[in-house]
């Protein structure tokens, strides 16, 4: 990493996705407790603002926060335009909303695929594209983009969520070898099992499965980030499997993949 590369969050500020739960909310408690000061949103109003005012209070940063539903297109550009009016400087950005389905993929319908597909690329995509120019004028900043286990290989019955995390490691990867020689560092964090409520939303039968904490996948993340790693998988079981991809055939792969699955997904609705 370069010198003027982030390689300290005191004092700096972060802006946050999904930040009122889950691992957004731990990678704001983690930040704050490092000294950074935060920009939070999330869809959720009230429970941002409990966040907010917890986060504030027992660390004593400045937290700001704005309510804004990601699936919504212009929703990027508004939380773009908030930061600008109130004058905020962003050093790091955290893409970590997101949502996905376990189910046949025709149980599902298209506009659940299309919000899925706006919140974990589009708005992925704008966000980076709306606060990259400052940190590149600046020649210092990060980028941490949410990604999964699910990103290494296809997954069955998880077809367009995992798509989705494959293009977010892909683009986090390429975004890397673009900025790194300007002072950017860019990293694709990739979770597995962790405890939020993101398998509620997505139907999932995890029973029998292990589980990471928010907590944990935040602070290998932000490790990585500032050791200026491409990606970090979390966990030595999940990196393991992360390369079974590499090693056997992809048709091969797709066969254990839909075995693992099959199960865990309601049956073909009729």
């Amino acid at each position: 990493m370069k010198d003027n590369s982030l390689n300290n969050v005191k004092g700096k500020t972060a802006f946050i996705t999904g930040a009122s739960s889950g691992i957004g909310e731990a990678f704001a408690w983690k930040l704050a407790a490092a000294g950074c000061h935060l920009v939070l949103t999330a869809r959720s109003g009230d429970k941002l603002k409990q966040t907010a005012t917890a986060i504030r209070e027992q660390h004593k940063v400045r937290v700001h926060y704005y309510t804004a539903d990601l699936t919504q297109r212009d929703a990027p550009k508004y939380l773009y335009e908030q930061v600008q009016q109130d004058k905020l400087r962003v050093d790091l950005l955290v893409n970590n909303a997101g949502f996905g389905k376990w189910a046949h993929f025709l149980d599902e319908t298209a506009p659940v695929y299309t919000d899925m597909i706006q919140v974990n690329i589009d708005a992925v995509v704008q966000l980076t594209h709306l606060f990259l120019p400052a940190m590149l004028e600046r020649g210092t900043g990060g980028i941490i983009n949410v990604a999964s286990t699910g990103a290494f290989q296809p997954c069955p019955y998880i077809a367009v969520y995992c798509a989705t995390k494959a293009f977010v490691l892909s683009f986090s990867e390429a975004l890397y070898g673009e900025y790194k020689d300007r002072g950017i560092t860019v990293t694709a964090v990739c979770p597995g099992n962790t405890q939020t409520e993101f398998f509620a939303v997505a139907n999932a039968n995890t029973q029998g499965m292990p589980f990471d904490t928010p907590a944990r996948v935040a602070e290998d993340g932000l490790k990585a980030l500032l050791k200026g790693k491409t990606y970090n998988v979390v966990g030595i079981s999940n990196y393991l499997q992360s390369l079974s991809a590499r090693f056997f055939p992809r048709r091969m792969v797709i066969g254990i993949v839909k075995g693992m699955f099959a199960k865990r997904v309601p049956a073909l609705a009729k």
